[in-house]
């Protein structure tokens, strides 16, 4: 016989659970006492929404769920935000909640919800565990369908009366799985279309960044030398230092990769969800697309590939490589006037003397100072187009955004989750002032782990990207100012190290110097936003205009 929550904690371990992120509840006791001698080791963090936001990180960087925990009620509430951007973001993660007892509740309804319907529309999995013998099942269940492709989030709720149950049950071992393959009729019709195209382009998506499809990818792109354009989850996963890069699709239109996508009669469309913003728009009668990915198409009003390769990314690669020899007629001499015409728009910038920075010029000093490995984590914001587009990610994930449920409160417990899986590697945080002091308490749970971490916070005193949206649609200056503290007193009061930067030259050399020693730092960093709006909808789109390429093709829309 066994206690249940000791038949619980026996599943995790089974499932390889290294972390449970947590705000604990008087419901989740047992539990908490069963984790006490495990291998699992628990991290309480200040908020639950944290907790979620580290469990699906980790989950991202490791290919395995992610797991936190919650009480019933306002707990599992707390929860939601983090669900869905586990959800959306295709980060598997695996969440438990408490609940009162449901065989001889005393309660009433006292803090008690529906948590599994409230789950419903935003997991992939949710269930209430009825009795203590169902726990092995719905564990691996829970994990399974969270890791499968494409990825997310699932929820178990765990009554305290079944957590106190005696039981005779084990766990229920993983089995073993591969994933299917394409059929090789639609590869051979990938491969057609390659041989037949002039000036084909990939793009690559979220859905692309697990480690098997890089490794496969990077090898396409350096035999076959095809430019790649990657969304802002895409980021990294071919090295974007590569002289096939055009560029990260940080705007809807009207940027600089959109030229390449313009110039291209074949887009092979890598990983691509319709949660993620679309780095090229289709229409009818157009060019052909190719779509790669683990699971077919979701048709959308402006992506209805007229190919699909559905199956394990990688091997689909490998079977296009056996099959294609690089055609003659390719051209992609298009490629390097994109590239140069790009840079010859942010070099000045980077280097622009003018304080508070402007966020090229931060872009450029974090990058300078960020060695090779490390991981720049970001919270949202209007710095966050600038880091997509001119921020080059040299390895998968190492530069951790989220462009799906893009919420902000992220960026800061995302970067500590990243200094966990890789406590050797520099991590980032590059957070605004508003999406900082929606979860800057969680400086406090960074020091307590004594994790060795950056946190550069990006002060405008406003909630700049809507205000740069206000601007873009001509209203007037509303709504979006609010006051903030001392940053350099606040991170010193959690026993972090305070730092701010002081003048344009500050920032770098004030980076490396945190980078190099041990602890938590924040560095304050004031920066303008100002010419923003001149330079995304007025300079740019005028020189990508006049910027000379192949003939439009009649399927994209810049």
């Amino acid at each position: 016989m066994m206690k249940a929550s000791d038949l619980l904690v026996r599943c995790l371990e089974d499932e390889g659970v290294e972390y449970i992120f947590a705000v604990p509840g008087e419901e989740n006791l047992d539990f908490l006492e069963s984790l006490r001698n495990s291998s699992i080791r628990l991290v309480v963090t200040r908020h639950e929404q944290a907790a979620g936001f580290m469990a699906a990180t980790y989950g991202r960087l490791t290919g395995s769920p992610g797991v936190c925990l919650s009480t019933l009620g306002p707990g599992a509430t707390n929860l939601l935000t983090a669900a869905a951007f586990a959800q959306l973001g295709a980060m598997p993660m695996v969440m438990i909640t408490g609940q009162k007892p449901v065989r001889a509740s005393k309660q009433g309804a006292f803090q008690i919800i529906d948590v599994v319907d409230m789950m419903a529309p935003i997991t992939k999995y949710t269930r209430q565990v009825v009795g203590s013998d169902y726990i092995p099942a719905r564990v691996r269940e829970a994990f399974r369908r969270a890791a499968e492709e494409r990825p997310g989030a699932t929820h178990l709720e765990l009554p305290e009366d079944i957590l106190q149950e005696e039981t005779k049950v084990g766990p229920v071992k993983a089995g073993q799985a591969r994933r299917p393959v394409a059929d090789e009729s639609s590869v051979d019709s990938a491969v057609k279309l390659l041989r037949e195209a002039r000036r084909p382009l990939l793009a690559i998506a979220s859905g692309a960044n697990r480690t098997r499809a890089c490794a496969r990818l990077r090898e396409f792109v350096e035999k076959y030398g095809v430019p790649f354009v990657s969304t802002q989850m895409g980021k990294g996963v071919v090295d974007e230092r590569s002289p096939s890069y055009v560029g990260t699709t940080a705007l809807s239109s009207d940027d600089f990769p959109h030229r390449a996508v313009e110039a291209a009669d074949l887009i092979v469309s890598v990983g691509h969800n319709v949660v993620e913003k679309p780095p090229f728009f289709m229409e009818e009668g157009g060019g052909p697309v190719i779509h790669v990915d683990f699971g077919g198409a979701e048709v959308d009003p402006v992506y209805f590939p007229q190919v699909e390769v559905v199956g394990d990314i990688a091997e689909s690669f490998r079977r296009i490589m056996d099959r294609l020899e690089r055609p003659d007629h390719w051209d992609f001499s298009h490629v390097e006037r994109i590239r140069g015409a790009a840079g010859d728009l942010f070099r000045p910038r980077a280097e622009a003397p003018s304080f508070p920075l402007r966020p090229q010029r931060l872009v450029s000093e974090v990058r300078s100072a960020v060695p090779e490995d490390g991981v720049v984590s970001l919270d949202n914001g209007m710095y966050k187009i600038w880091f997509a587009r001119n921020y080059p990610a040299y390895q998968p994930n190492s530069v951790l955004l989220d462009n799906a449920l893009a919420t902000m409160g992220a960026g800061l417990p995302g970067a500590m989750a990243a200094q966990m899986v890789w406590p050797d590697r520099p991590v980032v945080a590059v957070c605004g002032d508003g999406g900082f002091m929606m979860n800057s308490q969680e400086l406090e749970t960074a020091v307590r782990l004594e994790l060795n971490l950056t946190v550069l916070v990006l002060r405008d005193d406003a909630y700049g990207m809507i205000r740069w949206k206000q601007e873009e649609m001509e209203f007037p200056s509303f709504g979006l100012d609010y006051g903030n503290p001392d940053f350099v007193r606040y991170a010193e009061a959690y026993g972090a190290r305070g730092h701010r930067v002081e003048g344009p030259d500050g920032l770098r050399g004030l980076l490396k110097h945190c980078l190099g020693e041990p602890g938590v730092h924040l560095i304050e960093v004031p920066v303008d936003y100002s010419a923003d709006h001149h330079i995304l909808l007025e300079e740019i789109p005028e020189l990508v205009r006049k910027l000379q390429v192949p003939g439009p093709s009649a399927s994209k829309e810049v």
